[in-house]
């Protein structure tokens, strides 16, 4: 799927469609970690000057089995540098499939909450509640949404992201 076919990038045709003066940057990268986006995040940061960052990052963390103080300590770092640079974070928390054990997906999901919590950022909906459990909108590697998903998604969090947009 194409960049193009992304949620963010309806975003964008969204808020162009409402006259809202806003740039939307994807700035994501298929695969990364909170680590590798923790490295990137800075230059971003430094090269856009955004108003809203929305992070939407740790699956693959949870994908690995890595530890959850490690995906908590590089999302807290990812928001406050955000905040720093006088942007409001909308964070969008992931889940991971259940084989990973209770404890461990119930904490994985609770670390964004408490990331938000502690940080006074704003923690969307799930992105894929009206997609996960749906095959039609899976691809085949049963976790990544098809084209197909992608308004269903961005349907999830455009109330958030609007009404953040109007603060």
């Amino acid at each position: 799927m194409s960049l193009e076919q992304g949620w963010v990038a309806q975003l964008a045709e969204v808020l162009e469609a409402q006259n809202r003066p806003y740039t939307v940057i994807n700035a994501s990268i298929s695969g990364e970690t909170t680590a590798g986006g923790l490295r990137r995040f800075p230059a971003l940061l430094s090269e856009y000057e955004p108003t809203i960052v929305i992070i939407e990052l740790g699956a693959n963390d949870g994908l690995r089995g890595y530890p959850l103080g490690t995906l908590k300590k590089n999302l807290l770092q990812m928001v406050e540098l955000a905040q720093q640079n006088n942007a409001k974070v909308i964070l969008l928390p992931m889940r991971i499939p259940p084989n990973y054990g209770s404890r461990y997906t119930k904490g994985f999901f609770q670390t964004y909450q408490q990331v938000a919590q502690k940080t006074s950022s704003v923690l969307a909906p799930f992105i894929l509640e009206q997609v996960a459990l749906n095959p039609a909108l899976v691809q085949e590697d049963g976790i990544h949404p098809t084209v197909e998903a992608q308004p269903l998604m961005l349907d999830t969090l455009l109330p958030t992201i609007l009404r953040e947009l109007t603060d």
